[in-house]
């Protein structure tokens, strides 16, 4: 059944898929448009060469942004010991900031941590990290995303197992139980957007998909058109 209060389908465009010499106008050409209201957020990917094997961006990059652009930026913090690097993201005004199950002991105190900074808090699960263990934490949070590639690289084949986690966490939401944001991250894209919008994905996070064309504000759109056709048919 369709929860009427839930928001309507979110796009996250990933710009670990743009052109990093021309982060502000890859970030400017998914903005309103004629054609598209424009992104929800802008998802920014930040990797350490710890938690997972890849260097990516990070605080410099992000400060940067955030002074180029009014989109929400959608931090998703794929490093070690969160505790220490997290809340910094909420500070310099980053508006969602996710980090991972799997890197710290205490993720309830880190979420508290980044809402006290300001900050939205995310929790983000890798695709063989059970969902059950954390349900009950998940009060403490603003957004629970869900991988569907492995974190760490881009361009990743979707991985359709991970929608059992995603159907669960929305059975619990739709009860009343929880107030949460259900994100996708992994291989979203035409052939697996309303896959992830059936189970009950309210943001998805596309990067290929997105810039991979010649005009991502064109893909937004269509991205979009998918998820909400899904969500008015249920």
């Amino acid at each position: 059944m369709c929860n009427p209060g839930r928001p309507a389908p979110m796009i996250a465009p990933s710009i670990l898929s743009a052109d990093f010499a021309n982060l502000q106008s890859e970030i400017a050409a998914v903005g309103p448009s004629d054609i598209d209201p424009g992104v929800d957020w802008v998802h920014v990917d930040v990797m350490d060469n710890h938690f997972v094997p890849n260097l990516t961006l990070g605080m410099p990059v992000v400060e940067s942004l955030l002074k180029a652009t009014d989109i929400p930026l959608d931090c998703h913090l794929m490093i070690a010991d969160p505790g220490r690097w997290a809340p910094p993201y909420a500070e310099a005004g980053a508006y969602n900031v996710t980090f991972h199950a799997e890197a710290t002991d205490d993720p309830t105190s880190v979420a508290r941590d980044i809402r006290a900074a300001g900050g939205k808090a995310g929790l983000a699960l890798k695709p063989g990290t059970a969902l059950e263990p954390y349900v009950e934490i998940l009060r403490d949070f603003d957004t629970l995303l869900i991988m569907s590639v492995e974190p760490g690289f881009g361009g990743q084949k979707f991985m359709p197992e991970v929608l059992d986690k995603v159907r669960a966490i929305r059975k619990i939401i739709d009860r009343g139980d929880l107030r949460l944001l259900v994100e996708i991250d992994g291989g979203i894209a035409d052939s697996t957007i309303e896959q992830a919008a059936e189970a009950g994905v309210d943001c998805f996070v596309a990067g290929s998909a997105v810039y991979g064309g010649d005009d991502p504000a064109a893909r937004v759109a269509e991205l979009r058109r998918k998820a909400t056709a899904v969500r008015e048919n249920a």
